[in-house]
């Protein structure tokens, strides 16, 4: 039972992870001299980045970034819920609030992800822009952050 609590603490945290580094690192977009994520603009050479400048006011890069904000704040909720729960939840219960609150970290994610795709048109026509890591980072978070949340759904609480 143990080893089933630790690896169910270990999942959520390799949801939390992904979800902080994509929120908050610059390499959604690279190439070109430029690094773009959610929050500014840098142009780089060699390496070194040199100029930062905010991002556009679009509200469409807003819209992601309160996304991206709400899916690391719902599974920040889902991980204190889980251990409220824990203490707190009768023998046989259920963690349906902390695998709703996953879920929906996990859905606010993709469509963060999806929106910053469709929208950002800079690599659509060219092959100069590559997705950096952090986006890619995002779409990982994704899958596991569902997976997690289906996880806490079935889950019921022993003894």
């Amino acid at each position: 039972m143990l080893l089933l609590l630790l690896g169910i603490i270990v999942l959520h945290v390799a949801v939390l992870v992904p979800l902080f580094v994509s929120t908050i690192v610059s390499q959604w977009i690279k190439g070109n001299g430029h690094v773009t994520d959610l929050w500014q603009n840098c142009s780089t050479s060699s390496g070194h980045i040199h100029h930062c400048f905010s991002s556009s006011a679009n509200a469409w890069l807003q819209s992601v970034q309160a996304t991206m904000i709400l899916s690391v704040v719902f599974s920040v909720i889902s991980l204190f819920l889980f251990f409220c729960q824990l203490f707190t939840l009768t023998k046989g219960g259920r963690f349906y609030l902390t695998g709703f609150f996953q879920i929906l970290a996990g859905l606010c994610v993709m469509s963060a992800a999806s929106i910053y795709t469709v929208r950002h048109t800079e690599w659509h026509y060219s092959s100069d822009y590559t997705y950096g890591f952090a986006y890619i980072l995002a779409w990982v978070a994704f899958p596991l952050a569902l997976l997690s949340g289906v996880i806490y759904v079935i889950l019921r609480k022993r003894e």
